[in-house]
């Protein structure tokens, strides 16, 4: 039975590991499995010559390969089918997270990603603690777009999306140009009742101690919405994941 798509190809072979490969796939050719990925799938997994396996190329794109060569020094993939993913949501949300510290930020990007969100932006604000700068704010950017890569391998997603470099909160609600902009602020009472569904969403989440006056007066000048989502307080890394499962609910795939 000829593979068009990854249904056809777990139909024939059951569940498997998913890897992001990031090169270009075509049926037929030998892959050299990255450092990363190799390790994985020999020291880890433990597979052999002939494993089937599913690689993503983070834009979009699957393939299903069998290992074809097992060492020591390497590990080689043969493409046998390449189909276009189809775990992307319908609806473009662009998160703007407040920097957090220690595991919150990753647990944050982890769950946006499962959720479809289709890009990120970390943010400094006036009451964030956290500020990155020079080879500490480059090596953080690298963990983070590796925290969404991992959560894409998890969740079935091909599409990686981008974590952007950090910047302050004035410079992002200058470029926001989606349709929806909402901002997550426990004292307002607004409570999501829009019907009408956007062609985009930009979802700013404030930091621990929540968005200042400034930031709220701010993101208000730049057309956010001031959202509730009920009256007890969420951590920072919590709010996304309830804002995006409304988000995919009523106007995604959720």
């Amino acid at each position: 039975m000829p593979v068009t798509h990854a249904a056809d190809w777990y139909a024939q072979h059951g569940k498997m590991p998913r890897l992001y490969v990031p090169v270009t796939f075509e049926t037929g050719r030998d892959i050299v499995l990255p450092e990363g990925p190799a390790r994985h799938v020999t020291r880890v997994l433990r597979m052999g010559e002939g494993a089937p396996l599913v690689l993503f190329d983070g834009e979009g794109r699957e393939a299903g390969v069998r290992l074809a060569e097992v060492s020591r020094k390497q590990a080689v993939a043969r493409v046998d089918a390449v189909w276009t993913g189809s775990g992307e949501s319908p609806l473009p949300v662009h998160l703007g997270q407040a920097i957090s510290k220690g595991d919150r930020m990753d647990y944050a990007i982890q769950k946006a990603v499962e959720l479809g969100v289709a890009a990120i932006t970390p943010l400094y604000t006036e009451r964030g603690d956290v500020r990155l700068k020079g080879d500490r704010e480059d090596k953080k950017l690298a963990h983070w777009q590796a925290v969404a890569a991992s959560a894409c391998e998890q969740s079935g997603r091909a599409v990686v999306p981008p974590v952007h470099p950090p910047m302050s909160l004035q410079a992002w609600l200058d470029e926001r140009q989606e349709s929806l902009r909402l901002m997550l602020h426990l004292a307002t009472g607004n409570v999501f009742d829009r019907q009408v569904p956007p062609a985009s969403v930009a979802l700013l989440i404030g930091p621990e101690g929540g968005l200042s006056d400034g930031d709220i007066a701010a993101a208000e000048k730049a057309a956010f919405t001031p959202l509730t989502l009920g009256p007890r307080v969420l951590r920072t890394e919590t709010a996304p994941v309830v804002a995006l499962s409304l988000l995919q609910h009523y106007f995604g795939d959720l």
